[in-house]
């Protein structure tokens, strides 16, 4: 049989089965996420509480604590890996990630800042959240470009790195004269947590994610033009600088509402991306939603474990994420640093 015989089929069932296993494992994981906790629920339990049947004390945990948690999990993974995978494709750079570029970090200033002068609207925390995160990007970029050029990699790591440590700075001193109950909330925010996952929090995180996601998802043709470089793009008619731009600040607002949802996260938009092209999504359309799929898996087993690896205590959020992706982002810098 002939290469080009056997090519089509194998790439069909690439193609496929990458969907098939990532919608499996996104139910077990979220079934197991619901079952287990303080209290375990048996598993005929927990779908009869899904149906609304069974004893009050189990539906109540179920539906109202354990459900909407591991919805926003999933909610806030799937954001975070499309935001990661535009942000790649954007600026044509594997590392890219909103955490690692300052973009989670700026986005948090605005949140805390907000929450440290007392705001306790949910939608006025998120738009200080949207408006931390635009000035972060704004500033990474500036800052690469005056060094010596926005695509260089080191070079929007190293300024990624400066403006989340401006970020902490400033969030310690908006944090500096709060109130220490508000104080622990915020500290415990910023590590990230699902914790005080509601309906309206998942209701918040479900619109942004469509909203914002879908404009990346339609947009995703400029991200495929964008790959091929600056020249070639603009001879195919793409406005370069004004493409990148649009992409890169559509995928920074939604980072931020993952970050106004649950705090800073990091390291999701980096792995899963990289994950979803290794499974044969090389158009960014494929990629950004196979990136969503796996993303929601990646953080509900994240929050699983965050619950569960030391019960009743529970681990931030942001710290499970970062033992996967701390090793994975000392790997692939290997392989783009010459």
């Amino acid at each position: 049989m002939t290469r080009a015989e056997v090519s089509p089929h194998t790439a069909a069932g690439r193609g496929v089965w990458p969907w098939v296993v990532g919608g499996v494992l996104l139910v077990c994981v979220s079934l197991l996420a619901i079952a287990l906790g303080a209290v375990s629920l048996p598993f005929d339990t927990v779908i009869n509480a899904l149906r609304g049947s069974g004893d009050m004390a189990s539906v109540s945990i179920v539906r109202e604590l354990r459900l909407p948690r591991v919805l926003l999990a999933a909610l806030v993974g799937a954001g975070l890996a499309m935001s990661g995978g535009a942000l790649q494709g954007t600026m044509r750079n594997p590392l890219a990630e909103p955490y690692l570029l300052g973009v989670s970090g700026g986005a948090a200033v605005g949140a805390v800042t907000a929450m440290a002068l007392g705001v306790d609207a949910p939608a006025l925390i998120t738009g200080c959240a949207f408006a931390g995160a635009a000035a972060a990007t704004l500033l990474v970029t500036a800052l690469a470009r005056v060094v010596g050029g926005s695509g260089d990699t080191r070079l929007l790591l190293m300024a990624g790195v400066v403006v989340g440590a401006f970020a902490n700075a400033a969030i310690l001193v908006a944090l500096a004269d709060a109130p220490p109950e508000r104080l622990r909330g915020a500290l415990w925010w910023m590590m990230g947590s699902a914790a005080d996952a509601s309906w309206s929090a998942v209701g918040r995180s479900a619109v942004a994610l469509a909203l914002l996601g879908s404009v990346l998802v339609w947009r995703a043709r400029d991200l495929d033009v964008l790959a091929l470089g600056g020249e070639p793009a603009a001879a195919l008619g793409v406005n370069v600088e004004r493409a990148s731009r649009t992409l890169f600040l559509v995928a920074s607002w939604l980072a931020a509402a993952t970050v106004a949802a649950a705090g800073l996260v990091g390291f999701v938009g980096l792995v899963v991306p990289n994950l979803a092209r290794a499974l044969g999504a090389r158009r960014h359309r494929p990629m950004l939603l196979l990136s969503a799929l796996y993303g929601a898996v990646l953080l509900v087993a994240a929050d699983l474990l965050a619950r569960t690896l030391r019960a009743p205590a529970e681990l931030p959020l942001g710290a499970v994420t970062a033992l996967v992706g701390v090793p994975f982002f000392l790997s692939q810098l290997r392989k783009v640093t010459p």
